[in-house]
């Protein structure tokens, strides 16, 4: 019997070590070629890649690049675990593609230490930057109404210029 056990035992844990490295395997794979630049990605961000309404991520130097650069610049600080966020990007992204606003996307979550870099307190915040400096913020989960005067009102700058025909 307790050779049994025993078997039994060492069969299950190779069944374990086999099961952690085909996971591991499968995110390295996903997480290849990401716009994060990373090897390493939390499963949460991994779960995101395929989805359109993350696309147009910044990385944290890009970022400080085109703010000091004085560019009008729209910035949607989140993490892809707050609840929050994941209500209020299916109406911004849409939002902002619909108004020509092109507004990045930088994930906390992957970064952390770029929210204390730009005073980001709570997720999701959306910040609009001209001229090097931080024009005005919306926080948190807000009617769609809030965030659409915000866009009208601080980030048309960010839309390319139309031009008639």
């Amino acid at each position: 019997m307790k050779k049994k056990m025993i078997i039994f035992a060492t069969v299950l844990a190779a069944l374990v070590a086999v099961l952690v490295f085909v996971v591991n395997y499968q995110n390295t794979q996903q997480a290849e070629g990401n716009p994060y630049g990373k090897d390493n990605l939390d499963q949460a961000t991994i779960d995101q890649l395929d989805d359109p309404l993350y696309d147009n991520q910044i990385l944290p130097d890009e970022l400080d690049e085109r703010i000091q650069s004085g560019e009008p610049t729209t910035v949607y600080f989140y993490s892809p675990t707050c609840i929050h966020c994941q209500r209020t990007t299916p109406v911004v992204v849409p939002m902002t593609e619909e108004l020509g606003i092109d507004m990045v996307k930088l994930n906390l979550l992957e970064f952390p230490s770029t929210g204390n870099q730009y005073q980001i307190q709570s997720t999701p915040t959306i910040v609009h930057y001209e001229n090097g400096e931080e024009v005005e913020r919306i926080v948190g989960e807000r009617p769609e109404g809030e965030f659409e005067a915000f866009f009208n009102e601080h980030a048309a700058e960010d839309a390319p210029e139309q031009t008639e025909e």
